[in-house]
């Protein structure tokens, strides 16, 4: 059996897995969401997200009577309909809030840059501008009819412009009454260098009758046809609706919310997110509290609805309503502050369980050096030294093959005409040698899905955006500007191949010739932080090989000697 052959299928078979698995998550239809009968309400409300008010579903680019708030120019026609805009800032965004429903129109996340070398231009999140639609809305449905705080009301704010200066929090409030008794304060919170934002809704019920009603929240978002690039590898990250449904995250397809329809799921601890490379808008209920979710698509908006159950607040009392609204980097402990459960936005893929334990070891090196290019040879360098007992036996072998390719080229002179004789001598060759063929495979193989679990890591792993290393690496996230480290890895897989035994049929040498140039190519577009972990992968093999091949080369002397 030859060993560049079962590294050839090897690489095959594993490549054809990723393709699957990639197939799968994307295009793979959605398992059908049982939900309960009306007849069995889930809980003691009667309220539906259906039933909300419309927004943005019925906008189109030719529609004349969209909603100001569509548009460019919406702050201006906002406030000739009585609605205002209160700009928050805190050191990490900046938040505009229309007192028309409290809705979170614009988030500029100040610390992110859309681009290294355009500093002063922050990533948007939420915007009012059509072709990138970011709204989050929040309300009170009241049951019976009647004027209700939801997020068409018109609201009041004490100031028109809030910062949060020295100060750890800044409180935003909101004021809203139907002039019979019944007035609801909504209050956001926000606090230093956190993307978190606590909602509360407070109702004070000073009418004469019971006030029974349930809270929602809506985030509208663009879902916009996916334009994928193989020279952009950001391109294939998820952007889109995401729903958790207390065990498990659903990424919602764009094509496949518009041919099956609307997603409706209940849950006690889920959640719904807007989900796109590095970032996400996303809201979570309080934990405990049962919740109806519907996700639905219309003219390249997708709406992510939660609504609670019917509360009852009596004549004279008040009853509140929390949630918590997340909008900003993937910055996994700020996601775990919120809920656990919503770290699954940062999308690692079928090889989290390999990822997630990377991301925390290379966290934990960056604490120490400050580098995340650093963290990363190091990181290489200790998964080096972890598989070395396994690679250094793997090496022997290939050294030991490397020393018989003269008989084995003498052995395929005899038997160039009878490819089974050939086959049972190289067997009985390599058994009497004690030699196993395979065994070379099993550094590729075990490289592979850390290989993979460092791909997911720094293309989603936020905090390696923009992440310089050294001299001409400003961004460990995106490609090499040079070309310099795919070029110098080419080479190391090249000196890489001298060092290990050449295929002896001359089809499979010329395959292997070409594989540091095709290599190459594909990794001139990866992300260069990847690349580096590739390289310094290969000239860790390379120094390890070349000791094990003079170690073995010295006992084989010795042996003949002898």
């Amino acid at each position: 059996m030859d060993n560049q052959r079962l590294l050839t299928w090897g690489l095959f078979v594993i490549l054809a897995w990723m393709a699957y698995q990639t197939w799968m998550m994307d295009y793979a239809p959605r398992p059908p969401v049982e939900t309960p009968a009306a007849s069995e309400p889930l809980t003691e409300g009667d309220i539906d997200a259906t039933e909300l008010p419309a927004f943005a579903d019925s906008v189109t680019d030719s529609d004349d009577s969209a909603p100001p708030q569509l548009e460019e120019e919406a702050p201006a026609e906002q406030a000739a309909s009585g609605a205002s805009v209160v700009t928050v800032t805190t050191d990490v965004f900046q938040v505009e809030i229309s007192t028309e429903g409290g809705t979170l129109q614009k988030a500029s996340l100040l610390k992110y840059p859309v681009a290294k070398d355009e500093p002063n231009k922050p990533v948007v999140l939420l915007s009012l501008a059509r072709q990138d639609l970011g709204l989050i809305q929040s309300g009170l449905r009241q049951t019976g009819g009647g004027a209700e705080a939801n997020h068409q009301a018109l609201f009041t704010a004490a100031a028109v412009d809030y910062q949060l200066g020295s100060n750890d929090e800044l409180i935003v409030p909101l004021r809203w009454t139907d002039g019979a008794g019944v007035s609801v304060e909504k209050t956001f919170r926000f606090r230093r260098g956190s993307y978190i934002i606590g909602l509360e809704q407070v109702v004070a019920n000073r009418s004469a009758n019971d006030w029974r009603g349930a809270a929602y929240t809506r985030i509208q978002r663009r879902n916009h046809e996916p334009e994928r690039s193989m020279f952009n590898v950001d391109t294939y990250s998820f952007d889109g609706a995401v729903v958790y449904d207390g065990e498990k995250i659903d990424k919602l397809d764009r094509d496949d919310l518009i041919d099956e329809g609307p997603l409706d799921v209940q849950s006690a601890n889920g959640w719904v997110a807007a989900i796109q490379h590095h970032f996400l808008s996303a809201t979570v209920p309080t934990a405990g509290e049962q919740q109806r979710y519907r996700v639905a698509h219309k003219n390249d908006v997708a709406s992510l609805t939660a609504i609670g159950g019917a509360k009852t607040v009596a004549a004279g009392s008040e009853g509140s309503f929390a949630t918590t609204i997340f909008v900003g980097p993937k910055l996994q402990t700020q996601l775990e502050d919120v809920a656990p459960s919503l770290k699954l936005t940062v999308d690692y893929g079928w090889l989290t369980i390999i990822s997630q334990p990377l991301f925390w070891l290379l966290s934990k090196v960056y604490g120490l050096v400050a580098n995340w290019g650093v963290a990363i040879i190091i990181v290489t360098i200790l998964i080096k030294i972890l598989f070395y007992k396994l690679t250094q036996s793997s090496g022997r072998s290939m050294a030991k093959m490397r020393e018989l390719q003269p008989r084995m080229k003498a052995l395929q002179d005899r038997y160039k005409d009878d490819r089974q004789a050939l086959s049972q001598a190289m067997m009985e060759l390599y058994k009497r040698e004690k030699v196993n063929p395979a065994a070379g495979c099993l550094p590729i193989l075990i490289q592979m899905p850390f290989f993979l679990a460092f791909y997911w890591v720094l293309l989603e792993s936020v905090e390696m955006r923009q992440a310089p290393f050294a001299l001409w690496i400003t961004d460990l996230s995106t490609r090499d500007p040079f070309f310099i480290l795919p070029l110098v890895m080419g080479a190391a897989m090249f000196l890489q191949q001298k060092l290990n035994p050449a295929p002896t049929d001359p089809v499979q040498a010329k395959v292997m010739q070409i594989m540091p140039i095709m290599f190459t190519g594909f990794f001139a577009f990866f992300p260069s932080g990847l690349v580096l972990y590739w390289v310094t992968n290969t000239v860790l093999s390379i120094a390890q090989q070349w000791r094990i091949n003079k170690v073995v080369e010295q006992e084989t002397k010795k042996a003949r000697s002898g």
